[in-house]
């Protein structure tokens, strides 16, 4: 069943007026064409529409639910402070549904129908993709926070989650520091996986590391015996794990059933943070290694204050993990921009963007003006008996973004 839309009124909303001759706009919206015309963003009165689109639903919604509720408790903290610009934020929240088509036909109509000024969420690289062409034909904003596969940049997104050289290829030096020579790949089956394995292949070769092993499932999918049995056969070094949603709990615990352990074939996942350890169970993923730029367990005040609201809003059971932690930053991200840019219009926006910091739960994030992406502190993580992730090593520093990989020899010819 679909989550129907809501929308959270903040304060009282200023007098709705058309397209033409009215207050403050900015932005665009598209034609007939497709090509932008006038924005319906509404900036005259004292609030300020943005959009949350998260899967709620489906078989991504282990995951995405916990995006959509540090959104909201970022939003609740801008608008206690006074909002952005002086503008109480009122949120839009759709559901994507676990479908890139969904994603979609719920972005367009955030820009078009809803009128917000920018819209934050997504996860899959498939619906990243799907809404892609959306946020460009219509000059609007995304803001993304999940780690993803690189090999790509738009003006209109600006990416709050690791990309390529930031996540998968620390994780694999990692291995490889370990004395780890074999590496079996387990993957859902779309676009995330498929593309971060080509660029693990292809780093690994440089590294003398051995691929004794490729396979994928689709998302949601379940009966991972075969899989696993194939994973047990090819006695690899260890396994990276690119597997996205609710799939992880049956293959770990297939993993468990059939032997395996952390000691003696580690897997190392760039999917499960926190909020899916509870969801898979501690008793199948202890031991086991994570690569992610945020843990619950980072010692530093941004981070003690983060996670301390959190839990007053949601609970004190409640985890924090690196996209959650993302999503909550990325807010406080286009907060500094459209302030420094002194204007919601995107253009100004996207010209003020590089450079703009943001001391983050994770540490202090830059907005690389060019690409859109922002530096981050690698980190390898095990998961201990408490549910948690203790880092294991950390980069000496932030990681400057690099989607296209462009400063590596040995993926020269990956993006084509």
């Amino acid at each position: 069943m679909k989550i129907p839309r809501t929308v959270i009124p903040v304060m009282a909303l200023a007098l709705v007026v058309g397209t033409a001759g009215c207050g403050a706009k900015t932005g665009a919206k598209a034609g007939a064409d497709g090509t932008p015309s006038t924005s319906c963003v509404d900036t005259s009165g004292d609030s300020v529409k943005i959009g949350f689109l998260d899967s709620l639903s489906g078989t991504m919604a282990i995951s995405e639910k916990t995006v959509n509720d540090s959104l909201n408790l970022a939003a609740q903290e801008i608008n206690a402070a006074g909002g952005v610009k002086g503008k109480k934020l009122q949120i839009v929240t759709e559901d994507g549904a676990s479908e890139p088509k969904t994603f979609a036909e719920k972005a367009t109509k955030l820009i078009q129908s809803d009128c917000v000024a920018a819209v934050f969420g997504g996860w899959t690289s498939s619906s990243r993709k799907a809404m892609l062409p959306v946020f460009e034909a219509n000059n609007a904003l995304l803001f993304y926070p999940v780690q993803y596969e690189g090999l790509e940049s738009s003006k209109n997104i600006f990416y709050t989650g690791a990309t390529t050289n930031q996540q998968i290829v620390p994780a694999i030096d990692y291995l490889a520091s370990q004395g780890k020579k074999s590496l079996f790949l387990v993957g859902s089956d779309y676009v995330f996986p498929r593309t971060a394995n080509k660029i693990i292949k292809a780093y690994a070769k440089s590294k003398g590391i051995e691929i004794k092993g490729e396979e994928y499932a689709p998302l949601g999918y379940t009966d991972f015996s075969t899989i696993v049995n194939k994973v047990s056969a090819a006695k690899a070094d260890a396994v990276f794990n690119t597997l996205n949603g609710d799939s992880n709990v049956a293959f770990f615990k297939q993993y468990k059933n059939v032997g395996l352990t952390a000691q003696q074939m580690p897997v190392v996942s760039v999917s499960i943070a926190e909020e899916e350890v509870g969801g898979v169970g501690i008793e199948n993923l202890k031991g086991q290694l994570t690569a992610w730029n945020y843990y619950q367990t980072i010692d530093s005040p941004q981070n003690v204050k983060f996670v301390k609201a959190f839990k007053a809003k949601y609970g004190a059971k409640r985890v924090t993990s690196d996209p959650m932690e993302a999503a909550y930053t990325s807010l406080y991200l286009w907060k500094a921009m459209v302030e420094k840019a002194g204007s919601f219009n995107v253009a100004a926006v996207q010209k003020a963007a590089g450079g703009v910091t943001f001391k983050a739960p994770e540490g202090t994030v830059k907005v690389n003006g060019d690409n859109h992406h922002v530096a981050k502190t690698a980190l390898i993580g095990r998961i201990g008996d408490d549910g948690l992730i203790h880092t294991v090593w950390k980069s000496p520093a932030p990681i400057e973004p690099d989607p296209y990989l462009k400063g590596y020899v040995w993926a020269k010819g990956l993006a084509k």
